[in-house]
């Protein structure tokens, strides 16, 4: 029997198969599209994903296809500058084209030994206490220990569970596409350039092949946003928000998407798992949805792993749905109060001119990014230090760094006193004598998300928080 399937091969199904692998799980992906997708939603990846590639290794084949920004404008496209002295080593943004974000993430997968199976369509669904069985379109079954739903916001998976999904539906809609222009590179500065003082939602750039990447807001909200728009959509769109139409032609692909906030109400239900949009939508504002999906991964892939081999303590996989789900909600919030101040109107216009006034104090436009950037997630793992629940920047240790000790996907106990010990958890924690001089703290005890489960110096302490991450000592 399989260990696990993983409904979706986007981002996030793709990175969670890889963290599965890393642990020696039989992963296999169904992926519905027989082919990759043309369609670029995201264009980057924030802090936190960028911490979490260079976790696993893969940061510099990323580095290659990409471009490091410190550009602001991030919160409701408020011009303000990148903040100084993020805690990261990583404090920029990755300008990178979603297709390949999702091509080196199924490179890797596959590299440790993953099955993606392509045109492979899920129809249904049923569960019992040893397994799953997953009905594809084509009437075969796929039988596995445990499933996974990555596909996205309208997701089969979600809706085979019956899992709620409550939330805002969408009020306004927005056109995205690549094609062609037919007027100067020059026209085309001096014209968006105008159009953003009032419409930040609004954008046309070259994205290279001669093509431009337009976003344009539609005319109202369609009953099916699966249908794709044509290019007279686009150019009626284009005339009455910009007074042109740029003369745009030879579309590559043409898209749509609303801005409905919804969430699912349970992550879980018996063996079956919900990461990424099919566990939460929200509009792209910030640039937050993609990242939200990898990052979801990257908590849910060591506890499933542990699940499958055995010795995850009791409530160590519910405890996926106790994290993220308030982090998911935090972005829906945040999302919805970026549209706001994205509107056009009187009312949210004076709110931006405020909010704007206030984030030229450092305090704030930090606060604000660190939410975007997801770097200042911390979850609750009850009474502690400071550290205790958040992730870990990389730090520089007499033998290097510490990200580069992380990519097994392993705990680590990063150890500045040498009295300690993990015996007994050796097989699932490393133990590393050396902390340098940037670590605030005798000792920490890191998850393999690089969450802080423990700081101090007491060995006592340490071998009652062992059992609560790594189960039982062997």
């Amino acid at each position: 029997m399989i260990d696990v399937t993983v409904v979706g091969g986007g981002p996030t199904g793709l990175m969670l198969t890889a963290e599965l692998r890393l642990h020696g799980v039989r992963v296999v992906v169904l992926e519905k599209a027989a082919e990759p997708t043309e369609i670029v939603r995201s264009l980057g990846l924030h802090v936190r994903s960028i911490e979490v590639l260079d976790q696993r290794g893969l940061l510099e084949r990323f580095l290659a296809h990409g471009k490091q920004s410190k550009a602001g404008g991030f919160f409701a496209a408020i011009d303000k500058p990148w903040p100084d002295r993020l805690d990261s080593a990583h404090a920029y943004v990755l300008g990178i084209p979603q297709t390949v974000t999702d091509r080196l993430l199924a490179e890797h997968a596959v590299e440790l030994g993953a099955e993606v199976r392509r045109g492979c369509e899920l129809v249904g669904l049923s569960q019992d206490d040893e397994g799953v069985s997953a009905e594809l379109a084509d009437g075969t079954r796929l039988r596995s220990r445990w499933l996974v739903g990555c596909d996205g916001g309208r997701s089969t998976v979600r809706k085979l569970l019956g899992v709620g999904f409550p939330g805002a539906p969408a009020k306004a809609e927005t056109l995205l596409g690549a094609m062609e222009v037919g007027v100067a590179p020059e026209t085309v500065t001096a014209v968006v350039t105008e159009v953003r003082r009032t419409q930040k939602l609004f954008g046309l750039g070259p994205v290279g092949d001669g093509l431009y990447r337009v976003v344009v807001p539609a005319e109202g909200v369609s009953k099916d946003r699966a249908v794709a728009p044509t290019l007279e959509e686009f150019k009626r769109q284009l005339r009455a928000v910009a007074g042109t139409d740029f003369g745009v032609h030879s579309p590559r692909w043409l898209s749509r998407f609303g801005d409905a906030t919804r969430q699912a109400d349970r992550y879980r239900v018996g063996r079956v798992l919900l990461a990424g949009d099919a566990a939460h939508v929200h509009p792209p504002v910030g640039g937050q949805g993609l990242n939200l999906g990898i990052q979801d991964a990257f908590n849910l892939g060591w506890k499933l792993a542990a699940e499958v081999a055995g010795w995850a303590p009791e409530d160590l996989l519910d405890s996926y749905h106790t994290e993220r789900h308030p982090v998911a909600a935090e972005v829906l919030n945040n999302t919805r109060a970026q549209m706001e101040l994205l509107s056009t109107e009187p009312g949210p216009q004076a709110v931006r001119r405020l909010l704007s006034r206030l984030m030229d104090f450092d305090e704030v436009n930090r606060y604000l990014i660190e939410r975007i950037t997801a770097i200042g997630v911390r979850y609750d793992f009850g009474e502690g230090p400071e550290l205790l629940g958040r992730r870990l920047r990389d730090l520089t240790l007499r033998r290097g760094r510490l990200y580069e000790l992380m990519r097994g996907g392993r705990g680590l106990l990063l150890d500045g006193t040498g009295r300690l010990s993990v015996a007994g958890w050796a097989d699932r924690v490393d133990h590393v004598v050396d902390t340098g001089e940037e670590l605030d703290a005798p000792a920490v005890l890191l998850r393999p998300d690089g969450h802080v489960a423990w700081a101090g110096e007491d060995q006592a302490e340490l071998l009652d928080r062992l059992p609560r991450w790594f189960g039982a000592a062997a």
